[in-house]
């Protein structure tokens, strides 16, 4: 039992639909130890249920790994194939959210998130960007937005991601262990 029902000023319960164009799935991981390598992903899709009480909302969420894209496209290639996501065998992640608690002014939201057949606890850091009617229909309100920016991070070993290659004279992994994860969201009020 909550001591308190937590509020969100102009908050909205409902279902809305991720808008792929309005959104973006992104990560960043090192690259030879000396820099930072950024990389998204162009097809995604996703659920967020907003309820009454907002701790007891819900996000379900799918992304096609081949829709990898890093600027490179044979280093994208590489990342596509067995040596790392094995997008072939396995062509989704997906994310299933467990429960949402307050953190300070923003929250985090619990998860379970699926990739290479490995399923691991991954918390975001959730920050509400706020609701918005969408004032180009004709009725704004049919057509409500709302927006989050979601960021964690991952082990890509710990999911079978590539392995453990120190580079030469064995200063460091090759590529950084650790992955940064950065969601900015925007979803749109189903109204049927």
């Amino acid at each position: 039992m909550r001591a308190q029902l937590v509020e969100i000023p102009g908050y909205v319960a409902g279902t809305w639909t991720i808008d792929p164009a309005h959104s973006n799935v992104g990560f960043t991981v090192r690259h030879l130890m000396v820099s930072r390598v950024r990389g998204r992903f162009g097809t995604f899709e996703g659920t967020i249920v907003t309820g009454e009480d907002p701790l007891d909302s819900a996000v379900n969420a799918t992304i096609d790994l081949a829709s990898i894209d890093t600027g490179i496209a044979q280093r994208d290639a590489h990342v596509r194939s067995a040596d790392y996501l094995d997008a072939e065998k396995y062509p989704a992640m997906t994310y299933r959210s467990t429960g949402v608690r307050p953190d300070g002014d923003d929250f985090v939201l619990d998860g379970e998130l699926t990739l290479r057949g490995q399923t691991r606890q991954v918390p975001l850091k959730l920050e509400i960007g706020g609701f918005s009617p969408d004032p180009f229909l004709e009725d704004p309100f049919k057509g409500a937005r709302v927006g989050f920016t979601a960021t964690g991070e991952i082990s890509r070993l710990e999911f079978g991601v590539g392995d453990a290659s120190k580079m030469p004279g064995g200063a460091g992994l090759g590529l950084g262990e650790k992955v940064q994860i950065t969601l900015e969201i925007q979803a749109a009020l189903q109204t049927s």
